[in-house]
């Protein structure tokens, strides 16, 4: 017996050493953040050097994702994953056989392999515009206010302007309260920043209130509101997306009470869905790492530790560059440019030396409003 326990004792010992390298070889692919400029890669740095001359009150953090460039894009390289306006050029579209010009969703269809290497790459958004894209989007009580919330909303319907809505019955409700308070207490409770929240819904539903995700007249969806589009995947069908977006809004698509609960749901009034829907971008993104609009596009990291790739917010492939671009001009405006912003900027591992060249980006063709976002709402965050 005891030489049984001696053999047992001895070849425990022996694999001790071997298991000791397997566990640091896992541990070695986890993900980890560095702040400072001087951990990222030598192809980041002379950006961000230059950005931080003009900005010194921002941070930088390096997440390294320790994942292989080509797995990633790989990953991203699927067909209705990313998509782009039908009317863009070819270089920006999947012209595979059978797959080109393929209507996904109205007007929208597959994305180019070198569109999706050239909005995942960061270094080709590292100016003090696009870097947006980056930016660190939970709540911070000291800098977020009522009144660079109305500068943000400047230029729509919602500046300024007092809460109302119609209720299923189609009698109109008149608040005391303005968009702006709303969107601050939305961010309040969600623990998501109301700027970025304000900036959200703009991207979401455009300057003005008759939007049909928030009209509240909507045949079959009367006095219901979504205002960040939750649940609005991509269809055919006419008004198809909004109409998803709505049934969310109305019984969370079949989530449970306890779900329902927790997002305020049914969003039969503005403030719930102001509130709610920041809730639900705060606990199913930024709250589990999802914390920055690129990493809700591209599903490369959350601290989970569970399969990457599935749980991304957005179908509409340059929505984090056009994004980007409002939440700066809305900073700019309210005059917080240069208040402390801290930045999270993914690496991958055997990037290419040299950034994917651009599919040909032409200002015109982001200056309509065509930045969809989808949801993905039908699996558990």
């Amino acid at each position: 017996m005891k030489k049984h326990i001696k053999k047992i004792v001895g070849i425990f010992l022996i694999l001790i050493p071997v298991l000791i390298i397997l566990i640091s070889n896992i541990e070695g692919k986890a993900s980890t953040k560095v702040n400072g400029i001087e951990d990222f890669p030598n192809s980041y740095k002379p950006y961000l050097e230059l950005i931080l001359k003009k900005h010194p009150n921002w941070h930088f953090t390096a997440l390294y994702t320790n994942l292989d460039w080509n797995y990633v894009v790989s990953q991203e390289n699927v067909f209705g994953k990313n998509l782009v306006p039908k009317n863009y050029k070819d270089t920006w579209k999947n012209k595979k056989p059978g797959e080109y010009d393929v209507e996904i969703d109205g007007g929208w269809v597959d994305s180019s392999k070198q569109a999706v290497e050239y909005c995942l790459d960061p270094r080709n958004f590292l100016n003090e515009v696009r870097i947006f894209q980056f930016e660190e989007l939970s709540y911070n009580k000291n800098t977020n206010n009522l009144e660079s919330i109305e500068k943000i909303l400047y230029g729509t319907e919602f500046y300024k302007n007092r809460v109302s809505y119609l209720d299923s019955s189609g009698n109109r409700v008149n608040m005391t309260e303005k968009y702006s308070e709303l969107i601050l207490k939305g961010g309040t409770t969600s623990y998501v920043s109301s700027y970025h929240l304000a900036s959200r819904i703009k991207q979401e539903v455009g300057p003005f209130l008759t939007h049909k995700s928030i009209s509240g007249d909507v045949d079959g969806y009367k006095g219901l509101y979504n205002f960040y589009n939750i649940g609005a995947t991509s269809s055919t069908d006419l008004m198809g997306a909004i109409k998803k977006g709505l049934q969310y809004a109305k019984d969370g698509n079949g989530a449970s009470q306890s779900t329902k609960d927790k997002y305020l749901i049914p969003w039969n009034n503005k403030e719930k869905s102001i509130t709610g829907g920041g809730i639900f971008i705060g606990s199913s993104y930024i709250n589990i790492g999802q914390n920055t609009i690129y990493l809700q596009k591209f599903h490369v990291y959350d601290n989970k530790n569970e399969e990457l790739f599935w749980h991304q917010y957005m179908t509409n492939i340059l929505a984090p560059y056009s994004e980007s671009k409002s939440i700066y001009n809305g900073y700019q405006k309210s005059g917080i440019i240069d208040t402390t912003i801290n930045f999270v900027i993914p690496i991958y591992d055997n990037m290419p030396q040299i950034p994917t060249e651009s599919p040909d980006i032409n200002e015109s063709d982001f200056t309509q409003d065509n930045k969809q976002v989808k949801v993905n709402a039908s699996r558990k965050c």
